[in-house]
């Protein structure tokens, strides 16, 4: 049994993002599920299909007003970059640090999808966002100032804006 399987507790009602969630969900199954022979392949697989999940909702986030450097693009950046240290130590022979890496990925994921996910699908919904265009239905919706930090209260715009003297 998979250390993660797709629920309903990880649909975030944008079917997009949904469908490319689920094959996320399935190729690190064919990781976990893999012998020796093809561990290093399967990651690779995945590894490569995170570059284009995560480019797709990086453009989302660029096209709606989060900037490059809220904390959901560079949650993409390091995990990626985890994930190629790790290839590149598989590849040198040390195959449990994959089988390591899956582990700990599922449970980055249950939480990412569940929180920053969620949070960039409710935007993109409240927009009328459609990823297949790039268009937005309520242009009005979107945010006046582009979301940098985490796009919520830990962003610092709070505290910038009660340190500014009126």
């Amino acid at each position: 049994m998979a250390v993660l399987e797709w629920s309903g507790a990880l649909a975030l009602e944008l079917p997009a993002m949904d469908e490319v969630h689920q094959e996320f969900v399935l190729l690190l199954a064919e990781v976990e599920a893999a012998d020796d022979v093809q561990l290093c392949a399967r990651w690779d697989e995945l590894i490569a299909h995170t570059q284009v999940h995560f480019d797709q909702e990086d453009r989302w986030m660029q096209s709606t007003r989060f900037t490059s450097t809220n904390c959901h693009s560079l949650q993409h950046k390091v995990v990626l970059q985890v994930m190629r240290e790790g290839a590149a130590k598989a590849a040198a022979g040390d195959l449990a640090v994959i089988r390591s890496m899956a582990g700990e990925l599922a449970a980055w994921f249950v939480h990412h999808a569940q929180t920053m996910d969620a949070a960039l699908a409710l935007h993109l919904r409240s927009a009328g966002f459609d990823p297949a265009t790039g268009s937005l239905a309520h242009p009005e919706a979107l945010p006046e100032q582009p979301i940098t930090g985490c796009g919520g209260a830990c962003d610092g715009s709070a505290d910038r804006a009660r340190a500014v003297p009126a």
